[in-house]
């Protein structure tokens, strides 16, 4: 059985996809998450400049490859790149963006740091700075 292709716009350019999932949101995704390693939505995108723009790039894709860092997304796009370091029953999530974050995406961002310690049942304290562990092997 083969799937039927319908063109669709992403981001202004003419793209493909698969019939049943070509109904577009009314509005674009808003919003501050934080994606772990080898999230479908970051490895599964194409064309990849779409969701690592600019430096994104190169500081959250491992020659070229998807997955191997986790990533912070600001309304959907990658905007820098993050490592969870857990002690017991604390942890902390260091992020390092890309380039300033408002004090709203801030509060956001504190808001995903959070929730990662909800579910690892601990609790989570933010750090904005580098990451300076390497890519996943």
């Amino acid at each position: 059985m083969s799937a039927e292709l319908a063109p669709v716009r992403l981001v202004g350019a003419p793209a493909w996809a698969l019939a049943a999932d070509a109904d577009q949101p009314a509005a674009p995704a808003e919003g501050v998450r934080l994606l772990p390693y080898f999230d479908a939505y970051a490895i599964g995108c194409q064309p990849r400049d779409r969701l690592f723009p600019g430096r994104a790039s190169g500081r959250a894709l491992s020659g070229g490859q998807a997955g191997n860092y986790p990533v912070l997304l600001v309304d959907g796009v990658v905007a820098g790149v993050w490592h969870l370091k857990r002690s017991g029953r604390r942890a902390v999530v260091t992020v390092e963006p890309i380039g300033r974050l408002t004090s709203a995406r801030r509060r956001e961002l504190e808001e995903q740091a959070a929730r990662v310690g909800e579910v690892l049942e601990c609790r989570a304290e933010l750090s904005i700075g580098a990451v300076t562990v390497g890519p996943h092997a």
